[in-house]
């Protein structure tokens, strides 16, 4: 709502960064108020909405979201500026050039986007600007939820459910904008010039991104951008609904759907193209409308608990996606293994489902969190016994749902360097009978992996075992046509259990401060295992 007082109106700016929506967005509604010409901005500084390391998947989702939001303001009478730069010197310039006085913007609580926004917010305050930071690309404010645990972050799950309950419901969702009488502002040359603003939406060749990845048959689309989101979320919630009247939670993880229509939500969440409590709300929202709000259903959300959790860990360590200086991450001696880490980027281990998981990786851009489970498992404590840290970088860099502190902390997880039981690596994920559980038809791997397509289900995830004489007829040898295990699990998992048993061993003495699960079967929930997923080794 504008001012009535032409004093108190302003030169109003929106800084998207990630918030990439126009619902739920109090940033939005507070540089609209009291504005008398507003601007909405982005800025490719090589850092924000997490383009530093970034592939083309990504890329594109995040520029059709560009693109959807300038097509929502072009409908209002305005645009969304696209620009190259500093963001401190845009808007210093933007101060001499347009007297800009409000910069709005939308709280990124990860300590990757510290010197950024400080040196803004210190701009800001030395050639008076007025700076607002709104929280809601979270459920809590991070900082808050560390202050109610006293000061320091929750150590556990169950740590961090007490205290987010004593904060209480997170908020819900503000009211849309009112766009009547907005006056957009229109940059002048200089600036445009300066700043090489885009005259529309680019490509992501035009950043030198090419799509090299082959694939046969149609790949799965990830469409980026508030609208195609919202319509998302509504077939999601009749998904949901489905699975609430028939008496089932979490449909997609009781029966995970690997490779059918999307109703995943990671990717609309991590760039803000969907409001996480919009989400949020409507899911207990439609819980309680088939149960009513006397029964538990803290469950149906839990994702996005540990979404929140991972935020709220990360929040004030800069050294959270690494491992040697990272406090809260076990130094664990991995192996330096090239050859083997390059195969299992390619999708050549050899185990067929680890395989179909790493090129639909490559090639789409989003595997489902359970197949995440699986080849973080395979790279890390299960087999391979590689850097967790190799991982997250390949995932970063492929994933359009890649998201720093969330990414990091799944990883630390399944490769028991924190979050996990201390060096517990008594289960191992087999990648045999988990692949066998999760595409039990073979579905899956015949996507992903054509050239055993033709292999019969009882041979297709172990195909090493099928004979030479089989091999001819279903046209693919292993070895030639599709390639040996690089490892033989069983083997693998036996010396991998040895060596977590003798750090273990060695830190005794002095254990260090380490996250953990609440019990096991907080584990089993997070990482959705079963009894027939693991092998116990004895």
């Amino acid at each position: 709502m504008r001012s009535r007082n032409p004093n108190e109106n302003k030169v109003t700016l929106l800084w998207f960064r990630h918030g990439l929506r126009l619902h739920d967005n109090p940033a939005l509604l507070e540089a609209l108020r009291c504005s008398k010409e507003f601007y909405a901005v982005f800025i490719f500084d090589g850092e924000s909405a997490g383009t530093r390391v970034i592939g083309h998947n990504r890329l594109k989702f995040l520029l059709e979201s560009l693109s959807d939001i300038n097509s929502q303001l072009q409908s209002h009478g305005g645009k969304l500026y696209l620009l190259n730069g500093k963001p401190f010197e845009i808007f210093k310039t933007l101060k001499e050039e347009v007297g800009l006085q409000k910069i709005c913007f939308e709280q990124d609580c990860e300590p990757i986007w510290k010197e950024r926004d400080d040196s803004v917010k210190d701009l800001c305050q030395e050639i008076g600007i007025e700076c607002v930071e709104e929280v809601s690309h979270t459920l809590w404010d991070p900082r808050v939820v560390i202050e109610t645990n006293g000061g320091i972050p929750p150590l556990t799950y169950q740590m961090f459910l007490h205290t987010v309950a004593a904060i209480g419901p997170p908020p819900r969702p503000v009211q849309d904008a009112d766009w009547t009488g907005v006056n957009f502002g229109i940059l002048p040359k200089k600036v445009v010039d300066k700043f090489e603003a885009f005259t529309s939406v680019p490509s992501p060749e035009e950043f030198g991104l090419v799509d090299n990845t082959k694939s046969k048959g149609p790949k799965v689309r990830w469409i980026g951008g508030e609208s195609n989101a919202l319509k998302n979320l509504s077939f999601r919630l009749e998904v949901e609904n489905n699975a609430f009247c028939n008496g089932i939670y979490l449909p997609n993880q009781v029966n995970p759907d690997l490779i059918g229509p999307p109703t995943s939500q990671s990717a609309a969440l991590s760039f803000g193209c969907l409001s996480v409590r919009k989400f949020y709300w409507a899911i207990h929202d439609l819980f309680n409308q088939v149960y009513g709000e006397n029964l538990s259903n803290e469950s149906i959300t839990g994702q996005l608990i540990w979404r929140e959790y991972f935020y709220t860990m990360s929040v004030d360590n800069p050294f959270y996606a690494e491992m040697k200086r990272n406090p809260i991450c076990l130094d664990i001696p991995w192996h330096e293994d090239q050859e083997n880490l390059e195969s299992w980027k390619q999708g050549k281990t050899g185990y067929p489902f680890i395989d179909a998981a790493m090129r639909q990786l490559v090639q789409e851009g989003w595997v489902h969190h359970a197949a995440r489970n699986a080849v973080a498992f395979f790279l890390t404590r299960g087999d391979l016994w590689i850097s967790w840290e190799h991982g997250l970088a390949f995932f970063l860099y492929y994933l359009i749902d890649a998201d720093w502190s969330v990414c990091a902390g799944n990883w630390m997880w399944v490769s028991s360097s924190a979050f996990e039981k201390l060096l517990d690596c008594s289960q191992c994920v087999s990648p045999v009978s988990y692949g066998r559980r999760l595409d039990p038809c073979g579905i899956y791997i015949k996507k992903y992996v054509p050239e055993l397509s033709r292999f019969p289900i009882e041979y297709l995830h172990e195909p090493w075992k099928a004979s030479l004489e089989l091999q001819q007829s279903c046209g693919c040898i292993i070895g030639r046509d599709y390639p040996e295990r690089i490892v033989d699990h069983n083997v693998a998992s036996l010396r991998n259990r040895k060596y977590m048993e003798d750090i273990c061993l060695s830190l005794m003495i002095s254990p260090p401060k380490h996250c953990c699960p609440s019990d096991e079967e907080e584990t089993r929930r997070f990482l959705m295992i079963t009894q027939e997923d693991v092998d116990h080794i004895h």
